[in-house]
């Protein structure tokens, strides 16, 4: 018996987005566009005879704007949601409106040399779009898996540090979060971060996201947190009440001088297909902090940073994965769980307890 396809609306005021976006997904044999329109107000129309498995929406389109949009049909029927959002610091804010109003993904797309941006970026729409279909949206609307296609290949940890040697560095008073999460994390690290007081150990945060966004995020979580929370920067110390925010584009990883532990943002290449890798944060954490530290895998599709949270494991840390009925994408958790190296499965509002007490 086939695999239903996925039912895909795009919406999108440009005509030279609509058309190549129609052309990369019509090319994919489990996704199935169902129309697309020029703005939210011919959508809706399309809506009304027939509703779509996920919608790609733009944010910024005349007589409805995306964020608008989004809030409507979140209200009186969540669905799955990708933004297709520009690559600037308006369009990040937006996109992180988006985020809070309940989109699952954001796929970036650049002011200028957009034909072929797309076109070269069809494999990271059509895996959104994928991780979309399998979501959980506020727990709400039950939907049948859809299994992904078999993933290119990809590079491991070792292409930015070797593994721990084994030997856990010495235990200090000193003790490090570190906390990795993709899709559906933006909203479940608002909920963890907002419920922690001022005074809790130092956090290193990898959140699957572009470049341009992290600071926005990073910015609008300090508004509404007690802790500080900002986007790393090379040599920052990890303090306690600090949040640091892998930049987009970037690695982050955690290194040791005496007692104390500080972030270290670097280039390098992709890792499980992300820069920031949640492998990359967990395995320098595995080797310079050991069992001074509690790694904490959330939602997110994929299985970047299973690896490394047994490595975390491994190495002495307390390890926590997020539980399936709180989970926007069941991924990496579960990619995690099933490495063993989770020693606690726990509910998203039960999260920032780990944070506070091994």
């Amino acid at each position: 018996m086939p695999t239903k396809k996925i039912s895909v609306l795009l919406v999108d005021d440009s005509a030279v987005v609509r058309q190549v976006l129609l052309a990369i997904l019509s090319d994919t044999p489990d996704i199935h566009v169902m129309g697309a329109a020029s703005d939210p107000i011919f959508a809706m129309d399309k809506l009304a005879r027939e509703w779509p498995d996920v919608i790609v929406l733009d944010v910024e389109m005349p007589r409805m704007d995306g964020i608008t949009f989004l809030k409507k049909i979140m209200s009186e029927r969540p669905t799955p949601v990708v933004i297709c959002s520009s690559l600037t610091q308006k369009g990040a804010e937006t996109s992180l409106q988006a985020l809070s109003a309940g989109a699952v993904e954001i796929i970036t797309k650049p002011t200028t040399g957009l034909k072929n941006f797309l076109i070269e970026s069809a494999a990271e729409l059509v895996a959104a779009i994928r991780a979309a279909a399998n979501s959980n949206v506020k727990n709400l609307g039950k939907r049948s898996a859809i299994p992904a296609l078999a993933p290119a290949s990809k590079l491991s940890a070792d292409a930015i540090l070797p593994a721990a040697n084994g030997h856990a560095m010495a235990q200090t008073t000193e003790r490090i979060v570190a906390i990795g999460t993709s899709t559906g994390g933006t909203q479940a690290l608002e909920a963890v971060l907002t419920a922690l007081p001022r005074v809790c150990p130092g956090m290193v945060i990898v959140q699957h996201m572009p470049e341009k966004f992290t600071a926005s995020f990073a910015e609008r979580l300090n508004g509404l947190c007690e802790i500080e929370v900002r986007e790393a920067r090379n040599n920052d110390r990890i303090l306690p009440g600090l949040a640091l925010i892998a930049p987009g584009g970037k690695h982050l990883m955690v290194t040791r001088s005496g007692a104390y532990y500080h972030a270290q943002v670097i280039d390098g290449p992709l890792v499980n297909r992300h820069r920031p890798s949640v492998d990359v944060l967990f395995r320098s954490v595995a080797k310079f902090a050991g069992k001074n530290a509690t790694g904490i895998i959330m939602t997110g599709m994929g299985d970047d940073g299973a690896r490394g949270l047994k490595e975390m494991l491994d190495a002495g840390a307390a390890t926590v994965a997020q539980d399936e009925a709180s989970c926007v994408v069941f991924g990496m958790p579960k990619e995690a769980i099933k490495l063993n190296a989770a020693q606690r499965i726990l509910a998203l509002e039960d999260i920032h307890q780990a944070i506070l007490y091994k």
